[in-house]
């Protein structure tokens, strides 16, 4: 029994990790790692077109397929060089002595033309000449050479140089991961002359009579007719039967049963996977009709049955992703309306962090069940108070409390009500009460001192409940901004017509070409441009270039916020562009424990809030330990969750002092010193609840910043103190707790001593300074830590991109110059 129940998890826990593991975000990165970033798809495809044959001696494939990746992935083109021999060498030796050959030749011509500046225009005439010398040296070794061998060598070579540029075009569109927006239909063919040439390495592998390339051909063209319809359909049914035939001429037939497949099976797309199926079934039955056996009509059938197995196992999922790059298809529709959701969800995700601080709140003010009872529960609790004072004694406790307890309760009620009254008791009830209990003085004095604590609890209730009142006042200003948000929700994209007209000049005039542009916002402080780039070779043209071309279009620092970089050349790389900060801030921290302690109850963040808001914030809760360090990080937690939503900070510290006084009976206190600077202005503001004072040390003077506000969580209502000032590059703000202003207890003026220190420091970075200031408020103290220590230290200074704008002339696109 106990192996059973031992077996049992481990199996739940086995199938847990194979459906972990063959899902289709795990297969799709496995796919990305292995196949494509580690080589083995390109090692693949040289494997079969290795063996891919036309016209019995024509091969010029895999040397096409060895250059292009020659000049794409070049790291990668010794493995495939391998593959394709051990490929080459499976059709028949003297198919594999050849590719070496024009592989050797090749090299060779590489080496010679290595200097040259723009190899890739050779790259046609390499594969060419590497195709016809070997070839014709073979012809020239069995015999006198023939014209017909002259023009068969001439023909492999043109043969090789045009799949050349065609491979070319297809290897970039292999990588799942590249930002390519839409393909074109030249890209889609190109596709197809790949795949297709790929199939031909299957010749001669059967099955029962069924043949896999024939297999596979009709799959694609199930495949691509369900997703771009007719034209698409019997435009690789075309390409691929042709290029299948010229591997077996005595299939000629199959180029017409697959480009017939992809037009019917494009006209029944509607009809999904079925009617796509009974397309190619329907085509198969009609042209294999030419056929002179039973054989040939059954292997046929046979083919087209594996095809349409292969196309229902396809998962929905990846047929909806292919289509997303081909045009014309609702999915491709879709994929154009991404850059409107882009908008709405960015929206949409500001809300939700709204959501979450609403969340919090809430929390942060649930009361247990057991702390808040109703009406009727209090008073049971009152009068029992009442009568465990006075009744517990008295010999008539059975009679009244268990033989007359409705009467008792009843009693006893109508008294409480009554002295609760500015009449007081009256003298019908009094008499009542007389006749029913003999110690009734005892328990209307008891009454009377219950009373004050029953009312005083009452008063408390109230007051939280007028303390909700007040922070629901605070949250219907963060509905307001909601109320916002919620508009941005519905607002369509914004026209930029104007500016990305220009951007497209500007780019094309230095030589990029975008393949795709998209502006999100122009806003001052807050733009955000994505780009799809074709690079033959990136050499940082992006933060070199483009920033500073948009800097100078724009008028505004924009700075390269993320890339992705194609590793093929000419593949689609992606990039986006935002507004850099026109001054930067680099801190220093330094902190100790009370007696050397690990844990302080002093904590401080350090925190950029978006929209050129940097935060440096320090807390202090009461006391010291475990206790304290939990109260000053809850205080900074909620600080940091609310600003970073974009509420006012003012706002923000108002709703923690309410949550941490309300949200227990238990005392708890923390200090807050808030700074918030301007990173577009060089100001910070300055918001200081019980917290000492900051310093602002500049070349030539050092100000001294406070404010005077009790400890957030003491009082309910309070106003924030703001104080503002400016800030010039260079300066340094020192903010510090208590224990840093307050430990010198040996110095009679700390400000003066405090200020000293800093002007004698010949040292300009704020991690050093902030170490060197703790160390000596602790040689004050003679090396002992008497409180809690934290000392933060901000440097602003502005900020230097390291590319210039490039200034722009209007003549060099005075068609998108500015109206």
């Amino acid at each position: 029994m106990n192996t059973i129940t031992e077996n049992k998890p481990k199996s739940i826990e086995l199938k847990a990790r194979f459906s972990m593991f063959f899902s289709q975000k795990n297969l799709m990165r496995w796919w990305h790692h292995f196949m494509i970033e580690k080589g083995f798809l390109l090692c693949l495809l040289g494997l079969l077109l290795g063996r891919a044959v036309i016209l019995s001696t024509l091969s010029p494939f895999a040397l096409a397929f060895i250059v292009s990746v020659w000049y794409l992935r070049r790291d990668k083109v010794v493995a495939l060089i391998c593959f394709s021999l051990i490929g080459a060498c499976t059709y028949s030796i003297m198919h594999g002595v050849y590719l070496v050959l024009a592989i050797a030749t090749m090299l060779l011509l590489n080496i010679i033309f290595f200097h040259v500046k723009h190899i890739e225009k050779l790259l046609p005439l390499i594969a060419l000449i590497s195709t016809f010398l070997p070839r014709l040296c073979l012809y020239a070794w069995e015999g006198p050479l023939t014209y017909v061998q002259w023009m068969l060598a001439l023909v492999e070579g043109v043969l090789a140089a045009v799949l050349l540029l065609i491979f070319m075009q297809s290897l970039p569109l292999l990588s799942p991961k590249r930002y390519k927006p839409t393909l074109k239909n030249e890209e889609i063919v190109c596709l197809i002359i790949l795949l297709a040439s790929v199939l031909t390495g299957l010749t001669g592998i059967e099955w029962y009579g069924a043949q896999f390339e024939q297999i596979l051909a009709r799959y694609l063209v199930l495949l691509l007719a369900l997703i771009g319809g007719a034209s698409i359909g019997s435009t690789v049914g075309v390409v691929a039967g042709l290029i299948l035939s010229l591997a077996n001429v005595g299939n000629l037939y199959q180029m017409s049963l697959l480009a017939f497949a992809g037009l019917l099976g494009g006209l029944l797309k509607e009809g999904k996977k079925l009617a796509v199926s009974v397309g190619l079934f329907v085509s198969t039955v009609l042209l294999s009709l030419y056929g002179d056996s039973f054989d040939y009509i059954s292997a046929a059938l046979i083919e087209s049955s594996f095809a349409v197995f292969l196309f229902v196992l396809t998962p929905n999922a990846l047929i909806s992703k292919i289509a997303r790059y081909i045009p014309g298809t609702v999915e491709h529709t879709k994929e154009q309306e991404q850059y409107l959701q882009k908008v709405r969800d960015v929206t949409a995700h500001r809300v939700e962090r709204f959501s979450s601080v609403f969340k919090a709140l809430s929390r942060s003010f649930q009361i247990d069940s057991n702390q808040l009872k109703d009406e009727d529960i209090e008073v049971d609790y009152y009068l029992s108070n009442v009568a465990e004072k006075t009744c517990q004694t008295c010999f008539k406790k059975e009679t009244c409390w268990v033989k007359q307890f409705d009467q008792t309760y009843d009693l006893m009620k109508g008294v409480k009500s009554e002295l609760e009254t500015p009449s007081g008791l009256s003298k019908v009830t009094k008499h009542q009460f007389e006749n029913h209990c003999i110690k009734s003085r005892r328990v209307i004095d008891a009454m009377q001192q219950e009373l004050s604590f029953f009312q005083a609890n009452q008063q408390l209730k109230k007051q939280v409940l007028e303390s909700r009142r007040f922070v629901a006042d605070q949250l219907s200003g963060v509905s307001d901004v909601m109320e916002n948000f919620a508009k941005e929700i519905l607002k369509e994209k914004e026209n930029h017509e104007q500016q990305e007209l220009e951007i497209v000049a500007a780019l094309k005039h230095v030589g990029i070409e975008l393949e795709k542009l998209d502006v999100y916002s122009l806003e001052k402080g807050n733009i955000d441009i994505e780009m799809v780039i074709l690079f033959q070779q990136y050499h940082g043209e992006a933060a070199k270039l483009i920033a500073p071309i948009l800097s100078d279009i724009l008028d505004e620092t924009i700075i390269v916020v993320t890339e992705d970089v194609s590793p093929m050349a000419k593949g689609h790389s992606f990039f986006t562009f935002g507004s850099a900060r026109r001054y930067v801030v680099s801190t220093g921290m330094a902190h100790a424990a009370k007696g050397g302690g690990l844990v302080s109850g002093d904590s401080y963040k350090a925190m950029e809030l978006g929209a050129g808001h940097y935060a440096l914030a320090i807390s202090d809760g009461m006391g010291n330990g475990d206790r304290a360090h939990e109260e000053s990080m809850e205080t900074l937690r909620l600080l940091q969750q609310i600003l970073e939503s974009g509420l006012h900070e003012q706002v923000a510290i108002k709703s923690i002092n309410s949550i941490l006084s309300l949200r227990t009976n238990e005392e708890i206190y923390a200090t807050l010193d808030l700074a918030m600077i301007d990173l577009h202005h060089a100001s910070v503001r300055f918001l200081k609840i019980g917290s000492s004072p900051s310093y602002v040390m500049r070349s030539d003077a050092i100000e001294r910043i406070e404010a005077s506000n009790l400890p957030i969580g003491i009082i309910q209502e309070f106003d924030v103190e703001v104080v503002t000032a400016e800030l010039k590059p260079g300066d340094y703000l020192i903010m510090m707790s208590d224990g840093i202003f307050e430990g010198p207890k040996e110095i009679e003026n700390v400000d003066m001593w405090l200020k000293r220190k800093l002007r004698e420091m010949e040292t300009k970075e704020p991690q050093e300074i902030a170490d060197l200031l703790l160390e000596e408020v602790i040689r004050s103290q003679g090396g002992m830590i008497e409180d809690d220590m934290t000392v933060l230290v901000a440097q602003i200074d502005k900020n230097h991109p390291k590319w210039a704008p490039i200034r722009t002339d209007a003549s060099f696109y005075p068609a998108y110059s500015w109206q």
